[in-house]
């Protein structure tokens, strides 16, 4: 494959996971909007049941509604932060390649003078 179907490739590739990123972000946000909802639902209801303000934040971590929503969260926050690590290493791949067919494009425009 010669070094501009490579760099259109990754572009592409670039594109896509650009799009993908969105869609993770508003993920990641509707996720993190869950947890936090249930969080203070769980937090006022034990309250209401009279259970100690001080121990609310010891047990509240581990109702299942709360840790299965936590749980969700985070993988959604590692989603999308492996998806920006890999828009990342395109970019770099970009960049190595523009400047290979920079480098070659200019030897090759040295030869002919």
């Amino acid at each position: 494959m010669n070094l501009v179907m490579e760099i259109e490739q990754k572009s592409q590739e670039l594109s896509q996971s650009i799009k993908l990123l969105r869609k993770n972000g508003i993920n990641l946000a509707e996720c993190e909007k869950n947890y936090k909802m249930t969080l203070t639902t769980e937090a006022l209801r034990l309250k209401t049941e009279g259970l100690a303000v001080t121990l609310i934040d010891k047990i509240i971590y581990g109702l299942a509604n709360v840790a299965d929503l936590r749980f969700k969260r985070d993988v959604a926050k590692a989603t999308y932060e492996a998806n920006l690590e890999h828009i990342a290493v395109i970019k770099l791949q970009l960049r190595l390649l523009e400047n290979q067919l920079a480098r070659e494009y200019g030897a090759a425009g040295k030869g002919n003078l």
